[in-house]
Order: structure tokens, then sequence, then C-alpha cells
């Protein structure tokens, strides 16, 4: 099936108002995340690598702990307005997170968003050991989350990115329309690829209306 349009949306850092996961890793893995994540966020470290060592740091018992932490973190202004735009005009709304699935589906699960999300792509954990162990069905050599082969899977005429840091690089790269925030914005000026930067959802809605009439 072809789509006219498809929207490939981040999760942490872009629905949620701060960058979840990385605050998730400084609250339980302190000594590991204050080594690690300045790497990942320089580039010099691979997410795969990272998302592994930080998780893999932190104890199974805890996980319970992790997704209550997540659950209560604020959603940003304007996405549930957006989640309904896009569902009133029948154009998916897929969310692409680097970080884990439970955490994407009890944030959305809590502000009754669940349903009005076409698919969820990210990573997922094994509990049953001593340790958290990170895995992922899209892991490519670098990222943890293949963010690009989730947007491989739709057939669209125009494929929107949003997103705002290290994890959206290459799922902006390969968008046709890129909303960027914070961290995204200085690595899409390296790359040379432009973009439109954004506060909250309602800008990004506005600025598709406006798109999408035109080019209707």
């Amino acid at each position: 099936m072809k789509f006219s349009r498809v929207v490939f949306c981040d999760f942490d850092g872009t629905i949620t108002t701060g960058d979840t996961f990385a605050d998730m890793l400084e609250k339980f893995t302190p000594e590991v995340s204050a080594r690690l994540l300045p790497l990942i966020f320089e580039r010099k470290m691979t997410l795969a690598e990272g998302m592994k060592k930080t998780l893999g740091s932190i104890p199974s018992i805890r996980y319970s702990e992790i997704i209550e932490y997540i659950t209560h973190q604020p959603i940003r202004p304007g996405f549930i307005e957006f989640a309904d735009f896009l569902n009133d005009l029948d154009i998916p709304l897929v969310i692409v997170s680097g970080g884990l699935v439970d955490m994407v589906e009890a944030v959305l699960t809590k502000h009754q968003l669940i349903n009005k999300v076409t698919a969820i792509y990210a990573g997922n954990i094994d509990t049953t050991k001593e340790l958290l162990r990170a895995y992922s069905n899209m892991e490519s050599d670098t990222e943890f989350v293949a963010k690009v082969e989730a947007m491989k899977q739709y057939r669209a005429n125009e494929k929107v990115a949003i997103g705002d840091s290290v994890t959206d690089i290459n799922m902006a790269l390969a968008a046709d329309l890129v909303f960027a925030r914070d961290r995204l914005v200085g690595y899409l000026d390296a790359e040379h690829k432009p973009y439109i930067q954004w506060q909250d959802f309602l800008d990004i809605r506005d600025r598709l209306a406006t798109r999408w009439q035109l080019n209707s």
C-alpha cells in the first residue's frame, strides 16, 4: 500500500518535553551515563553500543521503577491535537524511538494516545538476567534502532520526520521534510540538510496544514 504522506516522529525529547531516556539513565545509572552519554552525543560512540552499555549496567529488578518513572513524564504541548489532526486526514503517525517500546507505550497509554498512532518502532528489553539486556529487531552496525529501516516499511509520496537529537539524524536525512529542534538542529546544519525549527506540535500542525493545502 502506498500513502500520500506518512509522519515519522521520535519519542524522547520530541513527544516528551525532556530527553526522557537520557534523564532516566542519569537517574538509574548516573556514573555510567555521565561517562557514556557525552560520547554518544558527540558521535564518538555508536548508538547501538551506547544503549547496550548504559542499560546493561542497570539491575533488572529496577525495571518496573524505570517504567513508573517514564510514565509520569509530561508530553509536549499540542501533541494530542497533532495526533487528532493526522487521524482526521488518515495520515499514518509512526513513532520511531531510539529507546524502548515499553517506555513509549507507557506514556502513550497514560495520555490515551496509544490508539492514535499507526505503529511503534523501538527497542526491547530482556529482564531475565541480573542486569538488563537491550536488543532491537531493527539494529544496524551503528544504530540501536535503525529508523530509516522503519521508514522503508512505508511507501509514500512525502515522508515527514520530527526529531530532536542524535538518534534522529539518519531519519531526518532520509525524509522529504524535517522538523528539528535542540541538538538535531546542529547535526543537520553540519550535514547541510534543510529543516524547519519548531517549538511545539501546534507549530508543526499549522505548518503542515498550510503546506498540504497548497499542495492539494
